[in-house]
């Protein structure tokens, strides 16, 4: 049920925040032309190529994030729990950052495996308008010209950027309900729906941006070497390196940084609130850390 609920709420929430995901990228890859700001970058792609260019890539990242949602949060819960029947209540609420961080790594590392293909069609797709006509075709394109190490060019960036952004998410998200079940001296149980969803928006608006900054440098690199004939020929770490050198340190950090915070604290923020909700309407809850002494 959290792996069906994960599903949903990513898919929804990335496939709304499409368009901004559009201007984003195109501003990471061609931060020349795309110099107007967020606003500014939406005026230029519609004027350019109609408002349809705002949903390239649409059906790879519902499909992408879909997938990615199952494995993160639904692998989050079952490695918080496991945990938790392996060392006790009482360990666990004194270690519950180090538990958030490290089921958090676990379950991204696998998500991307499987989000890592549908995240590389879906970066040429809005690099390139031309490439492909939906999915399906981008996939056997990619394939026929690239082979199967093409789906897999941007796997180490995924990574960098992705688990320390999820372990950042749920830590922080955790940690902010937390304090804020705490400071009212009550537990989810006690309060109604409505309350316990106001916290997992709040919390997860902070945990978002806490997140976009911390995994920023990473996603911008991502973005670049997905991009035909990025960083030269040779290996993945050359042509990194290369890029990174390219841009600068702090390029890397703050190109595109603006629109991020705004599109991840919002997207974080969806996600608790839909995952609280779905896991709900399925008859299920998170996991919340107690105090068992208490």
């Amino acid at each position: 049920k959290g792996a069906a609920a994960g599903g949903i709420c990513c898919s929804i929430t990335h496939g709304a925040l499409c368009p901004v995901d559009v201007v984003k990228t195109r501003v990471q890859l061609d931060p020349v032309k795309y110099n107007k700001g967020l606003v500014g970058g939406f005026r230029q792609v519609i004027a350019e190529e109609g408002a349809m260019a705002l949903t390239t890539g649409l059906g790879a990242t519902a499909a992408g994030y879909f997938v990615q949602g199952w494995f993160k949060f639904g692998g989050v819960e079952f490695f918080k729990i496991k945990t938790v029947e392996s060392i006790g209540e009482a360990k666990a609420w004194e270690n519950k950052t180090l538990i958030y961080l490290g089921a958090a790594a676990a379950a991204e590392t696998i998500a991307d495996i499987f989000l890592c293909p549908l995240e590389a069609v879906r970066i040429r797709a809005v690099s390139d308008p031309e490439f492909c006509d939906g999915l399906a075709d981008g996939f056997s394109k990619m394939l026929k010209t690239e082979g199967v190490t093409g789906f897999y060019a941007g796997l180490v960036p995924i990574l960098a950027k992705q688990v320390p952004y999820t372990m950042a998410k749920f830590a922080v998200q955790g940690s902010v309900a937390d304090m804020i079940y705490g400071s009212m001296g009550k537990s989810p149980s006690d309060l109604s729906d409505a309350t316990n969803l106001g916290i997992s928006l709040s919390s997860g608006v902070v945990a978002g941006v806490a997140s976009a900054i911390i995994s920023h440098p990473a996603d911008t690199l991502l973005s670049k070497v997905n991009k035909a004939g990025a960083g030269g020929d040779g290996p993945m770490f050359t042509r990194l390196a290369n890029i990174a050198k390219e841009v600068g340190f702090v390029n890397l950090c703050t190109v595109g940084l603006l629109p991020r915070c705004v599109m991840i604290g919002t997207l974080t923020a969806g996600q608790f609130g839909i995952f609280d909700t779905v896991m709900g309407a399925l008859g299920a809850s998170k996991y919340h850390f107690h105090n068992p002494n208490e």
